[in-house]
């Protein structure tokens, strides 16, 4: 823990999606512009161990750290705002913590003791918060859930119980809360916020600073009377402006003097911001040269939630080209080989995300094929690069039915199949196991290494040999049929350092195709884009242009 660790806990009022995640990872972004450290860490309400096994629709995208833990999609926030690096110890949820006390209940280390809610829950609360201290100059931590849910009760006493624990000049609380504007009264309306306040007071917790989030900025007087009604500083009451893109949110904060607040209120002493580089990004984005449309073909079509980090990422490699990128998703289930041209023709770019389960998949065998047959740049993650693995088999190494073993358990060419394989990294080798074993037919998770091969395109967008990419999924290509698919054409351009473990696969007569089995979006962010989409949005821009040129003529 670092010599003096400040704490700072965000909570959120009146209802959800407020953007709580985005207002904490915005404050980590001040705050190391200011030359301190930070760590970021979710507490969340619901009692799944992990959202892991959460549907998309209900919870948004799963991400990945590199110790391989799966969590809530806000630490992708925290991750793409901040240098903190995230793990295991960054996201806790009720199932968690209960998970933990009942274990050593059952181990007996509460002595036979009755095991209850206050202290023994609050008290692992506490300590899961401890647990990403570090060396980091200020904690933030956010509480998931809105105040008045009865799941989040056990964390906010928790919270009101570490103040005191840590001394209440090392903690402040932030409060998020909606300051709505009714147009048929013609003005903005403070009720949510002063009995959201209320709420938070009745547990015993009075907020430091109010986050009110609104379109418009508040005028000096309604946050006077915020102030009077919420027994807070005037000065302390601060807007959260609806903006144009996520990435503008430090800036508001900066400009309503948030930082200041904070370090004032904390008893930091610290540099002036230094954010050049951030509006630099923002003014990117809002003035771009050029403009490219990408299709993403999946199944998860009406929530952008589900694929966060991947729609993050093709943003990254639009600024970074200086381009607007406009995402296209097209449902995967509605392809066919009679109106594929038809719904893909505007796309300048093609890319088939991950995802689990049946539905849609020769949709996106199809999508693959366009793009291989039509010299459209293709980008195929995880399942992505299984459908242009599927489709090459077929259409090119004369395996007609070659399909995955996930979707045909009968398939002559099983291409794709369930790993046996496990990349050790003391070892740096490949060892099999098998469905006996404590780790056969489970997901392999987090960060593990690949070498990249030469003249390839992989190569020419990371310019390193060796490389560390995040996983999560569970089939992967089948090296059977290795040689017969390397004889048909196909690139292998990156693998396990042992050459065991196929990573990515390429074609090389074509402008852009590439497949891999990581998730390169979780490690993207605005101000460093990932090296494959950066890649990807520039070949695609090449095609917008070469159309353009061939519409003119």
């Amino acid at each position: 823990m670092a010599e003096t660790t400040k704490y700072i806990f965000v909570t959120g009022g009146v209802l959800s999606s407020l953007g709580k995640g985005l207002a904490s990872a915005a404050i980590g972004l001040l705050l190391e512009s200011r030359g301190l450290s930070v760590t970021i860490q979710k507490l969340d309400p619901y009692i799944n161990v992990d959202p892991g096994t959460m549907n998309p629709f209900q919870h948004g995208e799963v991400f990945v750290t590199d110790d391989g833990t799966e969590t809530d999609l806000d630490l992708g926030h925290y991750e793409r705002f901040t240098n903190a690096k995230l793990g295991k110890n960054n996201n806790f949820t009720t199932g968690k913590i209960y998970h933990s006390v009942i274990s050593k209940e059952r181990r007996g280390e509460y002595l036979g003791g009755t095991v209850q809610v206050i202290p023994h829950i609050t008290d692992e609360i506490k300590k899961s918060i401890s647990l990403v201290s570090g060396d980091a100059d200020v904690v933030i931590v956010e509480i998931g859930g809105t105040i008045g849910d009865i799941e989040s009760l056990p964390f906010l006493e928790a919270i009101r119980q570490y103040r005191g624990d840590v001394g209440s000049n090392n903690v402040i609380f932030i409060h998020l809360t909606l300051v709505p504007y009714i147009g048929t009264a013609g003005e903005l309306k403070t009720k949510p916020t002063q009995h959201s306040v209320k709420e938070l007071r009745s547990i015993g917790i009075q907020p430091d600073i109010l986050l009110c989030r609104t379109d418009r900025y508040l005028a000096p007087e309604i946050k006077k009377k915020i102030a009077l009604f919420c027994n807070i500083d005037k000065d302390a009451v601060f807007t959260a402006k609806d903006v144009d893109n996520i990435y503008e949110v430090p800036l508001v904060y900066n400009k309503e003097g948030l930082g200041d607040k904070i370090l004032q209120k904390l008893n930091i002493w610290a540099r002036a911001p230094r954010l050049d580089d951030w509006r630099e990004i923002v003014e990117k984005m809002k003035t771009p040269r050029d403009s490219v449309t990408i299709a993403i073909v999946g199944k998860y079509v009406d929530l952008t939630e589900s694929y966060k980090s991947l729609n993050e990422a093709l943003t990254h490699g639009g600024i970074v080209n200086d381009a607007s990128v406009n995402l296209e998703f097209v449902d995967s289930s509605t392809l066919t080989r009679e109106n594929v041209k038809e719904k893909l023709k505007n796309a300048h770019g093609i890319l088939v995300p991950g995802g689990f389960g049946a539905r849609g998949i020769e949709g996106k065998i199809l999508a693959v094929q366009y793009a291989r047959e039509e010299k459209v740049p293709f980008f195929g993650i995880c399942l992505g690069m299984h459908m242009a693995v599927i489709e090459y088999a077929r259409h090119v190494a004369c395996m007609e039915d070659a399909h995955g073993s996930e979707f045909d358990e009968h398939t002559p060419f099983p291409v794709i199949y369930l790993m046996t394989e496990w990349y050790d990294e003391q070892t740096r080798q490949v060892e099999k196991r098998d469905d006996t074993s404590d780790k056969g037919g489970t997901m392999r998770l987090g960060a593990y290494p690949c070498v990249l091969a030469p003249d390839s395109f992989a190569l020419q967008a990371y310019r390193a040999q060796e490389i560390s990419e995040r996983h999560r999924h569970r089939y992967e290509f089948n090296n059977t049929y290795r040689k017969q698919l390397e004889d048909a054409g196909l690139v292998i351009s990156g693998t396990s350092p042992d050459g065991e473990l196929v990573e990515i696969v390429e074609l090389k007569d074509h402008p852009w195709f590439l497949g891999c089995q990581f998730h390169p979006e979780f490690k993207s962010k605005p101000a460093n884009p990932h090296p494959l989409f950066r890649e990807f949005i520039k070949a695609s821009l090449k095609n917008a242009k070469k159309t353009m040129c061939v519409n003119k003529e």
